[in-house]
């Protein structure tokens, strides 16, 4: 294993906000920084200016992060990339560094979200369009202004390949950034995937005018984290995984964040803003909305029983209104709590 403490060559992949997060935490621990961007123009005023003050205002960036669009000069010879894309992009990023990595390169994935089209989780992705085993899921609850800004975070590299988890544990720790490992990648991916749906949920009951109802928030997140831990154990995952910090830790911090971008959707449609306007009203991605496509797919697939997911997705994509399906939600039929 490479010794970290060293230092590393690592590409970020992918430089908005958690992107520029993830790479001025890389430099600060004396790694070798290269942060790849794919627009060529966002690139160049990157470069020079250094910050990002639409999306991390008051982060700068060091000079010795290099900032290119050349993904080629991005991951030749690296010895670690880190995925920062959008989970929409991570399959044609894959796709453009592919040639350029060598065989013993550490692939980090911190994009949260499973692909609507195929259902596939960010690692399988990356692993199946690179061909590498060394593939890790790093996540957990981390918003990137709190990263940048050196707050006390803890994370969970996941893979199934404990050596690589191991690596990337000594990689990115430190004195603020505390890292698990895990090998129930299933466990992790989706648990950090499926909470943006519940805190879509969570933004729209304060929307509806709930945001002091605490009884309705904690059954809110307790009945979501159940649905999920439903669909994970079905799908191969730990149940023991959904309690940890890319289950409900991840989970309370994006449903009651005012850093979530999930949650502030849920909050605007929740007002009765048309879900349209208001992704086109963010200059970051809100994860969740896609991802609710991609969970009721999978929850049909695997015949699990997801009502606040499809709730969600009804509020998002079919024009029911959110007062009704919260409603609905209250009305289902009485049951246990406990499914055995």
């Amino acid at each position: 294993m490479i010794d970290a403490a060293k230092g590393q060559t690592i590409a970020v992949l992918g430089a908005g906000s958690w992107g520029l997060a993830v790479a001025r935490h890389l430099n600060v621990l004396g790694h070798e920084v290269r942060l790849w961007e794919f627009d060529s123009a966002a690139a160049a005023r990157l470069a020079e200016a250094r910050t990002l003050p639409d999306k991390l205002p008051g982060i700068i960036l060091a000079a010795s992060v290099e900032v290119t669009d050349d993904i080629a000069r991005a991951a030749s010879a690296a010895d670690c990339v880190a995925f920062v894309t959008p989970s929409t992009a991570i399959r044609t990023t894959a796709e453009k560094v592919r040639e350029f990595l060598h065989s013993q390169v550490t692939l980090v994935v911190l994009t949260k979200g499973i692909e609507v089209d195929t259902g596939l989780r960010m690692t399988e992705i990356v692993a199946s369009t690179s061909g590498s085993k060394r593939v890790v899921a790093l996540v957990g609850p981390s918003h990137a202004e709190e990263v940048a800004r050196g707050v006390p975070t803890a994370l969970v590299a996941a893979s199934p390949d404990s050596e690589a988890a191991r690596q990337v544990q000594a990689t990115f720790s430190s004195d603020t950034l505390r890292v698990y490992t895990s090998d129930d990648v299933i466990g992790v991916e989706l648990a950090a995937a499926l909470k943006n749906i519940i805190a879509i949920a969570a933004g729209i009951v304060d929307g509806l005018g709930y945001e002091s109802a605490d009884n309705l928030k904690g059954a809110l997140i307790t009945r979501g984290l159940a649905e999920i831990t439903r669909l994970g154990v079905k799908m191969g995952a730990e149940p023991e995984t959904f309690a940890g910090l890319s289950g409900v830790g991840d989970l309370i911090t994006t449903c009651l964040s005012r850093h979530s971008r999930n949650r502030h959707v849920g909050e605007q449609v929740g007002r009765g803003r048309a879900l349209s306007g208001v992704l086109s009203g963010m200059s970051m991605v809100a994860e969740g909305v896609t991802t609710t496509q991609a969970a009721v797919r999978l929850a049909n697939v695997h015949d699990v029983d997801m009502p606040i997911t499809c709730a969600v997705a009804d509020v998002l994509f079919a024009g029911k209104p959110a007062a009704t399906a919260l409603a609905e939600l209250m009305a289902r039929p009485a049951q246990p709590e406990i499914r055995r």
